[in-house]
């Protein structure tokens, strides 16, 4: 009995303890919400990123190490070397000719006589992409000022090892070269994909700056697709939509790697924005999209295939409100307007016409030309791409083959000559011993090359006595002479140079 009297008493002290919590809990203890928290909930933007946790941190936490370790063994340092060279304006000291004033301007210079040129030497980083050796960088690690390939390149591993290389091409429009160096069984980056790199993406720029040694620097896509008109220092048709990162990038890191947390490889760094000269936060790359179809192209075909559109266009980016209203474009533009359509192109043949304005390129979006070149960057002659367009605001979509540069040129300079032309292929060139030329591939009965004894495979290396190492070189050439023109060239397989006179006048 006295056992029930205690639990009964026990049960009604749980009881009246509990209640006494719920109504204060109830009614006296009012919680404030609290901004920032998830005390109500995950927003609907939080969707799938914490597994339906309110607190705590992801479970994917971001390790940095294995995506290191992978690439360092891959980027290569890259130290170039030209000699010093003497230059002379060839004129003697205060006109004199005696011999020991000559001498004297040769050794001192003195403004009259040649200058020395110092010994250059520069450094940068490259990507090895093959287990046999070829290496990829920039145009601009490799050449004096983007433009004369260096007289020496060196290529030195992670583990210390030095290679001589040699240039199996570059492509100075989007800033790329391709090196070779002997030997195999090398460590290499596999491609990652660039287009599918994300806003706030975590990822690694691997390099050699300011002469240290590897460098591993991490940061976040800032941005893709950007265009801040660099390479138009080395190119008269620049590519460039180049992924922007916060990655640390300085002097020396040109040409090495951006990678994902996966370790693919996912761009090449090649600029960044520095108003001093060193990292200011912002480093641009460019995507391996592009990176991997012109390495293609030079190792395959020893040039690079660049498809056209046949059109030219108003760059507003770099006009004032004014200007674009001068020339009678649509202000507020979002696509690029086209100011001329070559009646030989791909975008004639498709309906494209002056006052277009272009809007996407196989239905991504372009905002400026540099943005549509760098989408058709991506392919070659002879592919179909989907281009969007406006007219009288409405939206069309055509499908244009693009076509070579080269053979949108030579059409108009061939009908002028009489001919089927053609730039010739470089690794043919290497093959015949010489810098370039055009081939004439069939001869038109009547036109002015059709009146000399040329036979079709010839292949024109000279003009005039100027040199010439494609259809591009020939058409400027020809537009500033007229009457009789000499043309030098060979026949693949026969000995010697062939000579034959042209009459434009007839």
């Amino acid at each position: 009995m006295k056992g029930r009297q205690i639990l009964l008493m026990f049960l009604i002290s749980a009881v009246t303890a509990f209640g006494s919590i719920w109504t204060y809990n109830r009614f006296f203890n009012k919680n404030e919400y609290v901004i920032g928290s998830a005390q109500n909930g995950l927003p609907a933007n939080y969707a799938g990123f914490i597994d339906g946790k309110t607190s705590g941190i992801p479970a994917d936490i971001v390790d940095f190490t294995k995506a290191a370790n992978s690439t360092v063994p891959a980027v290569v340092h890259i130290k170039t070397r030209i000699p010093a060279k003497k230059q002379t304006n060839g004129i003697s000291r205060r006109g004199s000719n005696d011999l020991f004033d000559q001498w004297f301007d040769d050794f001192f210079g003195n403004g009259y006589g040649p200058n020395i040129i110092p010994e250059q030497r520069a450094s940068g980083s490259g990507v090895i992409i093959s287990e046999d050796g070829y290496i990829v960088t920039n145009n601009h690690v490799i050449t004096n000022g983007g433009e004369g390939v260096a007289d020496e390149i060196t290529v030195t591993l992670h583990n210390r090892k030095t290679y001589k290389a040699r240039v199996i091409g570059r492509d100075p429009s989007s800033d790329l070269a391709v090196l070779k160096i002997d030997g195999n069984k090398f460590p290499f980056l596999i491609y990652g994909n660039s287009n599918n790199l994300q806003l706030g993406q975590w990822v690694l720029a691997v390099g050699y700056p300011l002469t240290l040694e590897t460098t591993v620097t991490a940061g976040i896509v800032s941005a893709t697709g950007r265009t801040i008109n660099i390479n138009r220092r080395q190119s008269e048709s620049p590519v460039e939509s180049f992924i922007q990162t916060d990655a640390a990038v300085n002097q020396g890191n040109s040409g090495g790697a951006l990678v994902n947390t996966n370790g693919e490889l996912v761009g090449i760094n090649s600029a960044i924005l520095a108003p001093n000269g060193t990292y200011a936060g912002y480093s641009f790359a460019i995507p391996v999209t592009i990176v991997k179809k012109i390495v293609e192209d030079i190792v395959k075909f020893g040039d690079v295939q660049r498809g056209y559109l046949g059109i030219t266009y108003a760059a507003t980016e770099d006009m004032s409100e004014d200007q674009i209203k001068a020339l009678g474009i649509p202000t507020n533009l979002e696509g690029v307007y086209v100011s001329g359509v070559s009646p030989d192109g791909g975008a004639a043949s498709s309906g494209i016409k002056k006052g277009d304005v272009i809007t996407k390129v196989n239905n991504v979006a372009v905002n400026s030309g540099l943005e549509m070149t760098a989408q058709i960057a991506s392919y070659r002659p002879g592919d179909r791409v989907p281009i969007t367009y406006l007219r009288g605001g409405k939206e069309s979509t055509v499908t244009i083959t693009l076509k070579k540069r080269g053979d949108v040129v030579s059409m108009n300079i061939g009908n002028q000559l009489g001919a089927e032309l053609t730039t010739l292929d470089k690794s043919k060139a290497r093959q015949y011993g010489i810098p370039g030329g055009v081939v004439v591939n069939s001869i038109t009965e009547g036109g002015p090359i059709g009146r000399t004894r040329m036979q079709a495979g010839f292949i024109i290396t000279s003009v005039n006595g100027q040199d010439i190492t494609s259809v591009e070189e020939l058409t400027k050439i020809l537009a500033n002479v007229g009457g009789p023109v000499k043309v030098e060239g060979i026949y693949p397989g026969y000995d010697g140079t062939y000579t034959y006179p042209l009459n434009l006048e007839q």
